[in-house]
């Protein structure tokens, strides 16, 4: 004979808050999901991001493959174990997913680039290492070598001051020289600051101070 006993409150508040917290942990993760998404979606059309996704990283590829062929000076239509190779970085990042391949890190991100950054990041050629130093790195950086955030933020902050300092001060003849070593990140701050200098300039010299507000120039209807 079995003895039903009756369930308590307490014991009903719990398997609820339990699968509460279950339904909300689903929600969460899905809500996740969604923004991943979204935000895919949202730089597939950005030109930028697409350049950045094109730099190639180095890689080595853990297993052989049939039907690939990336050396275009053999007739072989495979890749072997432990081959080395160079592939854009939306291919190396989904065979690096699948752990077809390891990453490694490229050579505007290497140890040469890091002690010239260490000595005087104001003058280091970035352009001519990576376009898209900052955005290619911040993608790379999860994935390859999580130093790379150190790099990146120790170069911007101190890349920042000196291009703000330029954006104001620098001749025009001068300007192209300064140019040619900034990243395209950095070149659309540089135009940003010199475009918010010639408004404020603009301001200065004329053009109205302060402007009425529309709200103020309607008249107050009569009250009966």
């Amino acid at each position: 004979m079995k003895l039903h006993m009756p369930i308590s409150y307490l014991q009903v508040w719990k398997t609820q808050n339990c699968l509460y917290s279950q339904h909300f942990f689903l929600n969460s993760r899905e809500i996740a999901r969604t923004k991943k998404r979204a935000s895919r979606m949202a730089n597939y059309y950005d030109i930028d991001d697409i350049l950045a996704e094109e730099e190639f990283v180095p890689v080595v590829f853990h297993n052989a493959v049939n039907g690939v062929k990336i050396d275009e000076s053999t007739e072989r239509g495979y890749v072997e174990q432990g081959s080395k190779a160079e592939l854009p970085f939306w291919l190396a990042r989904e065979l690096h997913l699948r752990h077809a391949v390891s990453m490694r890190v490229p050579a505007c991100f290497n140890q040469k680039t890091r002690l010239e950054m260490q000595a005087d990041a104001a003058c280091v050629d970035l352009r001519s290492r990576c376009p898209y130093f900052y955005e290619f790195g911040c993608k790379l950086a999860p994935l390859c070598d999580k130093t790379i955030g150190l790099l990146l933020s120790y170069s911007f902050r101190i890349r920042y001051k000196e291009v703000l300092y330029k954006a104001h001060t620098i001749a025009f003849g001068a300007a192209t020289k300064f140019l040619a070593l900034l990243t395209k990140e950095e070149t659309n701050l540089y135009e940003a600051a010199q475009s918010s200098m010639v408004a404020f300039k603009r301001w200065r010299m004329g053009g109205p101070r302060l402007q009425r507000a529309s709200i103020l120039g309607r008249k107050r209807k009569a009250t009966e």
